[in-house]
């Protein structure tokens, strides 16, 4: 994994940590709620590559937050820039 991917799911742990804390829910709570123990908990918040998509969503769904999986790669700009230069070139070679 590059250290830019890392970093990025380090933050991811780190938002996580703090919606936890701001609740004032402690981690027994939330992994309970979750169903996963507090150790993937733990590598959860501190942006484990290992954890999967599923285990975030149901940490996220705990603090009332899974719609913002929803936001990634809502907005995909280049690929649709792609799209529309694709479609222009095409409509030209016909």
């Amino acid at each position: 994994m590059f250290p830019s991917d890392q970093r990025i799911l380090e933050r991811l742990g780190e938002r996580l940590r703090l919606a936890r804390q701001r609740r004032r829910f402690s981690t027994e709570l939330v992994a309970a709620r979750a169903r996963i123990s507090r150790t993937t908990l733990y590598r959860a918040e501190k942006g484990s590559a290992a954890i999967s998509m599923g285990v975030y969503l149901r940490i996220l769904a705990v603090y009332g937050l899974e719609g913002d999986l929803d936001l990634i790669a809502s907005d995909d700009r280049l690929g649709r820039d792609l799209q529309d230069a694709g479609m222009k070139s095409r409509g030209r070679s016909s």
